[in-house]
């Protein structure tokens, strides 16, 4: 009897970090301006976030093939508008981002 509600507060505690984690990522793509053209459920002048999710889903390579685009910018892939480069945003945040997004 007093393991169902230890497994039930560690899933709990679980949910609340990963939740944790979803804010603070969220706050980095705002930071650094990504919101401007993207949205986590809706296509912007990029496409959402979601969309990304599910068209790199199961890519062994998808992480550095996006972080790569997001630090060269790219076109032709989700439209005619271009992604610009973002060049100056350190590495560990574009990664952090990229799979972020790739959880979604």
């Amino acid at each position: 009897m007093q393991r169902k509600p230890m497994i039930l507060a560690l899933a709990l505690g679980a949910a609340v970090a990963v939740s944790g984690v979803a804010r603070a990522d969220e706050a980095l793509a705002k930071k650094h301006n990504c919101t401007a053209c993207h949205q986590i459920d809706k296509k912007n002048v990029g496409p959402a976030y979601k969309d990304v999710a599910k068209k790199y889903k199961g890519q062994a390579d998808a992480v550095a093939k996006l972080s790569d685009k997001v630090k060269k910018g790219g076109s032709g892939v989700w439209g005619p508008v271009p992604m610009p480069p973002n060049a100056a945003v350190p590495d560990a945040d574009v990664k952090k981002l990229v799979e972020w997004v790739l959880a979604m």
